[in-house]
């Protein structure tokens, strides 16, 4: 069956005035996205955002020892705390809210809906004016301590809906038959459901880092010194608001992208067959056949230096 006339699941492939209404439509896209483009240019160009001076600044490195460098260590420091707790939080509730003693379960049930339904910059702000009514932590690290919190308590209760969906999706017949050897229950979800979960909330869980990442950027409302902060006070120092937002928004993108290709590299290595501890070494995979088969999702006897330990009678 030709390309033309193959149905999809969703619609029929269009006909030859389908297709040309098609590229009609796209010209009109293409056309009216350069117009504005270049419109929203010329307004940039005219209030003197695209003048070479307004980006000569960060050639300079006092502005990125300044401005840019602190508050990048800033943004990446509280996204990483908060995206290691997160990820310890998340476990802890996700698995008590399976375990199958009725107050856990209701009791981290509670905790993961109420923290997920507040937002993060209100969380931030009830704990930077509690910690600091209580004094609970120093006033050095009291705008540090409360993003890390809000990050931490949000996703982390999102987290903890991500596992307990994961080995939810898991074949019943595994716990049923892990029970009925003798397996506890934790003994059960530790060794036999949340590894065989991970491959499968992996993207999930990489994209909520993506957002821990990028809402450390409400910190700014409390005064904590982030990669936005610091571009805007730069922007401020030299009257450029537009370069300095587009160097903060490129970094941004970049840190983003490496930490996706990091989760991509991890997803591959499970798919792989087996988990390596060297995560630059290279897997073996087959392209890509638009279907998930066992040539593609288990590569590892293609390896040249494998060895089948299986006994030769098999």
């Amino acid at each position: 069956m030709s390309s033309s006339v193959r149905a999809t699941v969703l619609y029929d492939a269009p006909g030859p005035k389908g297709r040309r209404a098609n590229r009609v439509l796209t010209v009109i896209t293409l056309l009216a996205a350069v117009a504005i483009g270049v419109w929203v240019l010329q307004v940039l160009n005219t209030n003197g955002q695209l003048e070479s001076e307004k980006w000569t600044p960060f050639l300079r490195s006092t502005t990125w020892t300044t401005y840019l460098i602190p508050g990048l260590w800033g943004t990446l420091k509280s996204a990483f705390c908060s995206i290691i707790l997160a990820l310890v939080l998340g476990t802890m509730l996700g698995l008590g809210r399976l375990s199958p003693t009725r107050p856990v379960a209701i009791f981290c049930g509670i905790i993961v809906e109420f923290f997920r339904a507040i937002p993060v910059l209100i969380l931030m702000i009830f704990a930077y004016q509690m910690f600091a009514v209580y004094n609970v932590v120093p006033s050095s690290q009291l705008a540090f301590s409360a993003v890390v919190f809000g990050l931490t308590m949000y996703n982390g209760s999102v987290i903890a809906e991500i596992l307990r969906s994961g080995i939810r999706s898991l074949p019943r017949g595994q716990m049923e038959a892990a029970r009925a050897l003798g397996m506890s229950h934790r003994k059960t979800t530790w060794s036999i459901l949340l590894p065989q979960s991970v491959a499968a909330m992996l993207p999930a869980l990489i994209s909520q880092m993506v957002i821990a990442l990028k809402d450390a950027a409400l910190g700014y409302q409390i005064g904590y010194i982030e990669i936005v902060r610091s571009g805007l006070q730069s922007a401020s120092a030299y009257r450029n608001y537009f370069p300095a937002l587009i160097v903060v928004a490129v970094i941004m993108i970049l840190i983003n992208y490496a930490l996706t290709l990091v989760a991509e590299r991890i997803e591959r290595q499970l798919r792989a067959g087996r988990a390596r501890k060297l995560i630059v070494a290279k897997v073996p995979e087959h392209a890509d056949q638009g279907v998930e088969t066992k040539d593609r999702a288990v590569v590892d006897w293609h390896e040249p230096n494998h060895r089948d330990l299986r006994p030769q009678g098999e």
